[in-house]
């Protein structure tokens, strides 16, 4: 693999490209200044204005948010797994028919496995524009979003409406549902029992990693964060595997796996070396590596470094937990 190959599996931090009308609450105050960004996958942006960086799946999707403070994104749910690390500003995930159930603040590098099925929502409560990164099970990331029935009718009332087809047409424009497509129907109460209000003591404890715990973890040897196996930090059946690594978590020796294998830079800068060359990952770059290729990882930098190495599992994607 050239460098140049290599640099079309990299996205830069820099060269993000944001998407303002990505869902359904794209016009509603309070969330109507969110950024929305789709790094590899389709993920599961409602808006044919979407940008897609890298548009072929390694079995799961990768994506990030970004929100100025007091943004944030209304209450909705997937299918599959949604997991949230946070890369810059304070951040509060609530979740819940209304929100109430419960709800976790997590700083930087913290990391939050959501649990598939229950309603949730997310702001930034920091003092300066936050991102969080997101990793999505499943090819195309279960098939959309499901939304709280008041995200969809309060949108309505600021010109959004979802199509059944999970796609947004805008009344400020013009715009109308195609002949023959309705709206999408709002969840009945029976349907809402299926959505419960899991407490506070049931969700943290098991799905939220903390950076520094992450850290010490990771002090010899890669941390495992999210897996299936006795030992990771977060147990748990998701479609994909993260480990977290830090500056004495692994060594120059060259390595492959038949996976592939995403990195998600936090801390630092990080070398990347292959048979065909090198490159350097800056925090907030992503990098698809791909299945077979030896490769070497370490930091290139004095300082503190962090990243987040993730990985497709046999496992299946969707709302299977141990």
């Amino acid at each position: 693999m050239t460098p140049e190959q290599m640099e079309e599996r990299i996205v830069r931090y820099g060269d993000l490209k944001p998407c303002k009308t990505a869902f359904i609450d794209a016009h509603t105050p309070g969330s109507n200044q969110k950024e929305n960004f789709t790094i590899i996958g389709g993920g599961v942006s409602e808006s044919a204005d979407q940008h897609v960086h890298i548009r072929d799946t390694p079995g799961f999707n990768i994506g990030a948010a970004g929100q100025p403070p007091k943004c944030r994104n209304s209450l909705h749910s997937h299918r599959t797994a949604e997991v949230f690390y946070v890369h810059k500003g304070r951040w509060r995930f609530f979740w819940g028919r209304n929100g109430s159930a419960g709800e976790v603040v997590l700083e930087e590098g913290d990391i939050f496995d959501i649990p598939t099925g229950i309603f949730r929502g997310f702001e930034n409560i920091g003092t300066d524009y936050g991102i969080i990164m997101a990793i999505l099970g499943g090819d195309d990331a279960g098939g959309g979003v499901i939304w709280a029935p008041q995200v969809i009718e309060d949108a309505r009332d600021h010109g959004l409406v979802l199509a059944e087809t999970g796609k947004l047409y805008d009344t400020k424009k013009g715009q109308t549902l195609p002949e023959g497509v309705r709206p999408m129907p709002l969840l009945t109460d029976e349907e809402l029992k299926g959505f419960p209000e899991t407490p506070v003591g049931e969700v943290v404890p098991r799905f939220v990693g903390r950076y520094n715990d992450m850290m010490a973890l990771a002090s010899r040897s890669p941390a495992k964060v999210i897996g299936t196996e006795e030992g990771a930090l977060i147990r748990d059946r998701t479609g994909f595997e993260v480990e977290f690594l830090a500056r004495n978590s692994i060594s120059a020796q060259p390595y492959s796996v038949d996976r592939h294998e995403v990195l998600l830079v936090h801390k630092g800068h990080w070398r990347l070396t292959w048979a065909g060359g090198e490159k350097v990952l800056a925090p907030g770059d992503t990098c698809a590596v791909p299945p077979g290729l030896a490769h070497s990882l370490v930091p290139s930098m004095t300082g503190e470094a962090a990243l987040f190495r993730v990985r497709d599992t046999d496992d299946a994607a969707g709302p299977t937990r141990i």
